[in-house]
C-alpha cells in the first residue's frame, strides 16, 4: 500500500480530481491551485524570566476576491503545509457558499493550555503586531477569525491591537471576525459552524434520492449519531441535532476516550463535565471506554468527525460502518480513505460545504462592522407594526360568531415578533447552506462523470474562482 497522503496532498488530490473534469486553460488551473504567498514570522516574548521565541504563519491562497478570509489556529503541530492546505480549502469554501472572499489561513505553533491568560494576551498582541504591520490583518485585505485553539477572546485582542495601530481607521472593527458581541461581534457567530452542520443535514434530508443513496430513509428525526470532538463545532452540532431535530447522539469521542449511551447522551451535561474534568472519563451520563478510535467504527446512521485532520484513513476506512459522514472538521477523511468509502457506497458531505457556516456568519459580521449598524435595528419595529394591522383585523373577524373561528393562543405573539439579529443571522445561514447544497447537488445529479458531492463541490467552487479571474482579464 502506498504511503498515506498528508492533509495538503489530500486537498491537492481532491482538487486535481475535479480539475480533470473541467476544461480550464492549463495556466489558469495552476494559478487556482497554488498558494499565492505565505509569511512566516518568528518573534520573541519575554515571560517567566526568559525570552521565548514563537513561530507563526499567515498564508494567502487566492486573491481573486479581497479581502481574503480564514481563521488563526493555535496548536503545537501547526506547520506551513497545514496552513497552506487550510488556506486553499478556504478559497473553495468561500466560493461554494458565495461569500465574497479569497482564501487565507493563519497559525501559531503553541499549545495554549500551557499558558496563563495574561501570557496568551501578550503573545497574541505580538503576533497580531507582526501581521498588522504587513497588512496581513486589514479590513479590506485580510480578515482572520477564530479556529482551533482560539476564541472570541483572541479576536477581541487582535481587533484592539489593530485599532491601536490604525487610530483613524473607521472600519477597524472589521479587521477580524468572531469577536464578542459587545466588542463588535454578531449574535450567532459562536454557534455558526455547528449550526451550519445542522442546516446541511436538514437540507440533505429534504432530498429522498440523496437519503436513499446513503442507504437511509425517512427524515432526520430518530437517526443515530456519533460525534468525534466536542469542541465548539461538535458541541453545537450535537446539541442542535439532539434537541431540535430528534437525533440520538449515542457516542461522543474525546481525547481521553469515548462516552456511550445507546439511548442518547445529554450533550449539555457532557460538555459541562468535559469543561470541569478535561475529558469524558468518569462522566455519569454514559459508559466510558478508553478506546476512542474504535468508536469511529461503531454502527450509526451519521458520523460527525469534528476534531482533527486525517482521523479516517486507509487503515480504518474499511471498518467504518456509518452510512453518512458529514465533515464538521477540515480534512478528517484522507484522499485514500475517501476513495475506499466511496466504493463502499458511503455518502460524504464534504468539509468545504459542511463547515462553511463559520465563514458565512463571519461574512455577516464583517458587513455589520462596515455598515456600523446591527441587523434588524431599522426595520424590526416597522415589521411588527405591519403585522399588527393584520392581527387586529383577524381578531375583529374572529369575533363574528357566524364565521365560527378563533385565533390560536400563541399565534399573535409569534406572528407579531419582528426578526432580531440572531433570527436574521440564522435565516441568512440557512438560506446559504440550502443554496450551496443545491448547487453541488445539481452537478452531482446531472453529470455521469461526477461520482460524489465532494467532486461536485470542488467543480462549483473552482468554476466560480475561474470565472472571477477571467472577469478580471487574468
Amino acid at each position: 500500500m502506498s504511503a498515506e497522503p498528508s492533509f495538503r496532498q489530500s486537498v491537492e488530490l481532491m482538487f486535481n480530481r475535479a480539475a480533470a473534469l473541467m476544461d480550464l486553460p492549463p495556466g489558469l488551473e495552476e494559478k487556482i491551485r497554488v498558494c499565492n504567498s505565505t509569511y512566516v514570522v518568528r518573534f520573541g516574548v519575554r515571560m517567566r524570566g526568559e525570552m521565548r521565541t514563537f513561530t507563526g504563519y499567515r498564508s494567502v491562497h487566492s486573491e481573486h476576491m479581497e479581502p481574503v478570509k480564514g481563521g488563526i489556529r493555535y496548536a503545537p503541530n501547526v506547520n506551513q503545509d497545514e496552513v497552506e492546505a487550510l488556506a486553499s480549502l478556504m478559497t473553495f469554501k468561500c466560493a461554494l457558499v458565495e461569500a465574497p472572499f479569497g482564501g487565507s489561513k493563519g497559525g501559531l505553533c503553541i499549545d495554549p493550555r500551557h499558558y496563563e491568560e495574561e501570557e496568551l494576551e501578550r503573545i497574541t498582541r505580538r503576533f497580531a503586531y507582526e501581521l498588522i504591520k504587513r497588512d496581513l490583518i486589514n479590513p479590506s485585505q485580510n480578515v482572520p477569525a477564530p479556529d482551533m485553539g482560539t476564541s472570541e477572546r483572541e479576536m477581541a485582542i487582535i481587533a484592539d491591537q489593530y485599532a491601536r495601530m490604525n487610530t483613524t481607521d473607521i472600519n477597524a472593527r472589521a479587521c477580524v471576525t468572531g469577536k464578542p458581541v459587545n466588542g463588535g461581534g454578531i449574535q450567532g457567530r459562536t454557534e455558526a459552524t455547528g449550526r451550519g452542520v445542522e442546516y446541511a443535514l436538514q437540507e440533505f434530508f429534504r432530498h429522498p434520492d440523496d437519503v436513499a443513496e446513503a442507504g437511509l430513509s425517512g427524515k432526520l428525526e430518530g437517526k443515530t449519531v456519533i460525534v468525534q470532538g466536542l469542541g465548539n463545532v461538535g458541541y453545537h452540532a450535537a446539541l442542535f441535532l439532539s434537541t431540535e431535530d430528534g437525533c440520538k447522539v449515542t457516542h461522543i469521542i474525546e481525547r481521553d476516550g469515548v462516552l456511550i449511551n445507546e439511548n442518547g447522551l445529554d450533550i449539555a451535561h457532557v460538555r459541562d463535565w468535559i469543561a470541569h474534568h478535561g475529558g469524558v472519563k468518569g462522566c455519569p451520563h454514559g459508559t466510558y471506554s478508553e478506546n476512542g478510535a474504535a468508536a469511529l467504527e461503531e454502527p450509526c446512521d451519521i458520523l460527525i468527525p469534528a476534531a482533527l485532520e486525517g482521523v479516517i484513513h486507509a487503515g480504518n476506512a474499511e471498518r467504518i460502518k456509518a452510512k453518512l459522514i458529514i465533515e464538521a472538521a477540515n480534512g478528517p477523511i484522507t484522499a485514500s480513505a475517501d476513495e475506499v468509502l466511496r466504493k463502499r457506497g458511503v455518502v460524504i458531505i464534504p468539509d468545504l460545504y459542511a463547515n462553511a457556516g463559520g465563514v458565512t456568519v463571519s461574512y455577516f459580521e464583517w458587513v455589520k462592522n462596515l455598515s456600523h449598524i446591527r441587523f434588524g435595528r431599522m426595520q424590526r419595529r416597522q415589521e411588527e407594526a405591519r403585522h399588527l394591522l393584520i392581527v387586529n383585523e383577524l381578531e375583529r373577524l374572529s369575533k363574528d360568531k357566524e364565521l365560527g373561528w378563533t385565533l390560536s393562543p400563541d399565534f399573535k405573539e409569534q406572528y407579531l415578533r419582528g426578526a432580531g439579529e440572531l433570527e436574521l443571522v440564522r435565516s441568512g445561514l440557512d438560506d446559504t447552506m440550502r443554496e450551496a447544497y443545491q448547487s453541488m447537488r445539481h452537478v452531482w445529479r446531472s453529470r455521469q462523470d461526477v461520482p460524489d458531492l465532494r467532486t461536485a463541490g470542488y467543480l462549483v467552487a473552482i468554476g466560480r474562482v475561474a470565472a472571477s479571474y477571467q472577469a478580471k482579464g487574468l
